[in-house]
């Protein structure tokens, strides 16, 4: 068997290749050494006589190997180590540039450089909260196309991470494939959103049922075009490293597109569902921050340095009173309580409803350990403040986990930030690594705990069949209401 070299593990062609030495025979060895070599067995010896038999046959073998072989054996190798290149190996990215404003470097020149990034940081903050504030005032379509800009712009930077390390191979149509498997991910997503929440208005365009219809073909359909384009581009010598590539850009795309659908799914349910869990996470974060600047003393994780115990304690507390603050105030208003539909007559979404029991006033009577402190016996809340201290607890519990992932990821490529879209605050992926953990906990716990049938879903369903599927499904319905009770059976005359 002809024996490849591999850098720095064997001796080269032109190397001698002995067998190694038995024990005892080594210049110099003492007496205890020739003492130890009596005592080994005549099957030791057999089996150390084939293995220097095969190293001195393998040396034969490589010599025999002619000048072309060895040159293919050569270029073999060479190409063979970029596919097997250790974490060491990994290029180190270049520092981004600092996009603060002039004005605020000014402003702000006098102050070390640990000041100067808190009031960066919460100048900035106060920022994006502002501009979020106006969003949810615009409506819920506003949100939806934040949340799918949001996605877009994590998918790039993650992409653009994987796109620098391993730039210098040159890889055909990653960067191409990776956004068209983007778009048909989203096609197909949105395509399922567009048909159960829209139906109504897919009703009275002919080209929109079509594609409804037919809709998980035609995705599939598209996303065979992509696998097939990168079956195509497979070249000889980077085969691993091209399906390294290929699982990069399915992970991401489970990470942002599949995330980002949940928390759209989250809003259709009411604006709280939406609102709360997100507040609670920026809450969290925002205090975490403070408690660990200002009292932060004991290290929380080896993977985030600068995480204290004192931050991670302090948010915790700090996002579960928040929380349930906020879900009191927001449960006040239909604009937040009732879900998100679609009106066809005024070509708009909507939100009037008649709030349901989650969101009604209840009299709760307190433990025995909370009438001594309140100095009460029973309390109003809102139902939905006891969900609210659940989602709370994951936000500042499990939610931070989100952050220590995306710590270990940035680790493990030497980057400091997936970008520096935001001055001190790093790129979109930096602030939403734990918003994506959140959304499908609140996904799973709607679904679990608190969806039941929608009336107006199931109606928008039968407004799509046929008349004569429709009038067999009144017939149905009507026989079940006499049945029950609930109406009169009709006379016959």
């Amino acid at each position: 068997m002809l024996e490849l070299r591999h850098r720095g593990s064997c001796p080269g062609p032109r190397e001698a290749v002995s067998p190694p030495h038995r024990e005892g025979e080594a210049a110099g060895g003492d007496h205890e050494t020739e003492s130890t070599s009596d005592k080994v067995s005549g099957a030791e010896r057999g089996g150390r006589r084939a293995l220097a038999g095969s190293w001195l046959e393998a040396g034969h073998l490589r010599a025999r190997v002619g000048p072309v072989q060895r040159q293919e054996t050569d270029i073999d190798d060479r190409y063979g180590d970029l596919d097997s290149r250790t974490d060491s190996d990994i290029p180190e990215i270049p520092p981004s540039s600092d996009r603060t404003p002039e004005i605020l470097k000014k402003a702000l020149s006098g102050l070390s450089s640990r000041w100067k990034n808190w009031w960066i940081r919460g100048i900035l903050t106060l920022t994006m909260i502002s501009l979020f504030f106006l969003i949810i005032y615009m409506g819920s379509f506003m949100l939806m196309l934040l949340v799918l800009g949001i996605q877009v712009k994590c998918f790039h930077e993650i992409i653009t991470i994987g796109y620098r390390v391993y730039h210098s191979y040159d890889l055909p149509w990653f960067r191409t494939l990776s956004w068209y498997f983007l778009l048909c991910v989203n096609y197909f997503f949105y395509g399922e959103t567009v048909a159960d929440y829209f139906a109504t208005f897919v009703q009275r365009e002919e080209q929109l049922q079509f594609l409804i219809r037919y809709h998980r073909f035609i995705s599939f359909a598209l996303y065979l075009a992509g696998f097939c384009m990168f079956v195509l581009s497979l070249v000889k010598k980077h085969y691993r490293l091209q399906f390294y590539m290929f699982a990069w850009t399915h992970v991401t795309l489970l990470i942002t597109v599949t995330q980002s659908h949940l928390v759209i799914q989250n809003l259709f349910e009411g604006m709280i569902w939406f609102l709360v869990p997100i507040s609670s996470v920026i809450c969290n974060d925002i205090t975490a921050y403070l408690f660990g600047f200002f009292f932060g003393r004991t290290p929380l994780i080896k993977l985030s340095p600068k995480k204290t115990w004192e931050g991670f304690i302090g948010g915790f507390f700090s996002t579960v009173v928040f929380g349930f603050i906020a879900a009191y105030v927001l449960s006040k208003y239909q604009y937040f309580v009732c879900p998100v539909e679609y009106r066809s007559d005024v070509n708009s979404f909507v939100t009037e409803c008649e709030p349901s029991e989650l969101f009604q006033l209840q009299t709760y009577s307190l433990p025995p350990f909370l009438k001594a402190v309140l100095r009460q016996e029973r309390v109003s809340l809102y139902p939905f403040q006891i969900h609210s201290i659940a989602l709370s607890t994951f936000a500042s519990l499990i939610g931070p986990f989100g952050g220590f992932f995306a710590s270990g990821f940035k680790r493990a490529f030497k980057i400091k930030d997936f970008a520096n879209t935001i001055p001190g605050h790093g790129g979109i992926m930096d602030r939403f690594d734990c918003q994506y953990l959140m959304a499908t906990f609140v996904h799973v716990y709607i679904t679990s705990f608190i969806r039941g049938p929608n009336p107006s879903k199931v109606l928008q369903q039968l407004l799509v069949l046929q008349p004569e599927q429709q009038l067999n499904i009144y017939k149905t319905l009507k026989t079940h209401l006499i049945e029950k009770g609930i109406l009169q059976p009709t006379l016959k005359v």
